[in-house]
């Protein structure tokens, strides 16, 4: 057997004793590193997330096991794993709690050398021996409270993740009226409680991160505060517009999102967005298919007005349109469009056919041809109105033969 061989065991009593002896002294160390952590790692006293007795004892469980550890070859990691998730939970950065275990390791290592010099050990080797044993000690320690932080850090994201998804679909379909449900929801989305609100529902055609993103940029630069929800089948903004103007705002989307979408009217605070929330939703609906755009709800009332009561735009076009569901399409298109036309024209003759491009003449006698096919009489008074919603309504809900 070497003369290595042989030191080896002299070496394991004298850690043993060494790390014995330092344990007598466990609460003055733990005192000393607590100083030591507030001097040399700001973090803790800047931040005020862990409460000094909390520190306090975190310090002296987690020295009571590393010193155990150095002692004995045991694995004693109760006390760095429960250190790991509560700093997670308390938000402390993790490289600010690793370098307070690196303090610690420091100390442990000086409180060991004193007790070598007081017990009269000089072999520098032996030393050298306890040193590579500390460190590795505190390593394999670190790495206990990295795994447990990130754990915690994951289940904490998960949490956040579901109440911010709680928040959102209070505010989208709650009544909204209550108020410290509508001041956490603010803290946590970023956005004021009052002041003016406009809700945009994007079709999730899009890549999402990287369009949200830049929405939100974009509105910042108009200081507009915005948060952004990706649903399954629709991107959801919630834009405090406050007293910007609402044709810079469909602008500024308009120029950004290439993919359906509905913008809502203002409403009146964070506690009104429910209402907007339905609002967007309409407006996007009011898109032809296929149609690319930002429609805004202001610009598309008729529109939304059909879509919140559907059989009453169904009788609209049963009354007006149905009968020209009898003949061929190409007809029927044509005379739809000098219908629209004649609409857009308040009645006049001359100016439906300026805008179809066609002679008075002609447009007299589609018209003529419309009241052979559907019996309507387009001189009634109110024909405008009830008409113009018609043909809206045909283009929202046209019946399966169209």
């Amino acid at each position: 057997m070497g003369e290595r061989d042989v030191a080896l065991p002299v070496v394991g009593l004298t850690v043993e004793a060494l790390a014995e002896s330092v344990l007598l002294h466990l609460p003055a160390l733990t005192d000393a590193l607590v100083e030591t952590i507030y001097e040399q790692n700001p973090a803790y006293r800047e931040m005020g997330a862990v409460p000094q007795q909390d520190l306090w004892r975190s310090c002296h469980d987690n020295v009571a096991r590393v010193v155990r550890m150095i002692a004995d070859n045991d694995d004693h990691f109760d006390a760095a794993q429960a250190t790991g998730r509560r700093r997670a939970e308390q938000r402390m950065p993790l490289d600010d709690v690793l370098k307070s275990f690196r303090l610690g390791g420091r100390l442990v290592w000086e409180a060991l050398i004193d007790e070598a010099r007081v017990q009269g050990v000089v072999d520098s080797e032996a030393l050298l021996d306890v040193a590579s044993k500390v460190w590795e000690v505190v390593d394999r320690t670190s790495s206990q409270v990295a795994a447990a932080y990130h754990a915690a850090e994951r289940q904490l994201v998960r949490a956040d993740e579901r109440r911010r998804s709680t928040l959102w679909e209070g505010l989208l379909h709650g009544p909204g009226k209550d108020r410290a449900f509508i001041q956490e929801a603010a803290t946590v989305l970023d956005v004021p409680v009052n002041g003016g609100y406009a809700v945009v529902a994007i079709d999730n055609l899009i890549d999402d991160e990287c369009t949200t993103s830049l929405l939100v940029r974009r509105f910042a630069g108009l200081r507009i505060a915005s948060a952004w929800q990706v649903r399954p089948q629709t991107v959801v903004g919630l834009l405090a517009v406050g007293t910007e103007s609402p044709v810079t705002v469909l602008r500024t989307l308009r120029d950004v999102v290439h993919a359906p979408a509905g913008l809502s009217g203002v409403v009146s605070g964070l506690a009104e967005v429910n209402v907007a929330y339905r609002q967007a939703m309409l407006a996007r609906h009011t898109l032809p298919a296929g149609q690319i755009d930002v429609a805004a709800l202001t610009e598309r009332l008729p529109e939304a007005l059909l879509l919140s009561a559907p059989e009453l735009a169904e009788q609209l076009v049963q009354h007006w349109l149905l009968p020209l569901m009898t003949v061929p399409a190409p007809e029927r298109e044509l005379l739809l469009d000098t219908l629209d036309k004649w609409v857009l024209a308040a009645g006049s003759v001359r100016r439906t056919a300026d805008l179809a491009h066609c002679h008075r003449n002609t447009v007299i006698n589609r018209l003529h041809r419309v009241h052979q096919i559907t019996g309507r009489n387009l001189s009634d008074e109110g024909f405008h109105l009830e008409l113009g919603l018609a043909l809206r309504a045909f283009r929202l809900f046209p019946p399966p033969s169209a």
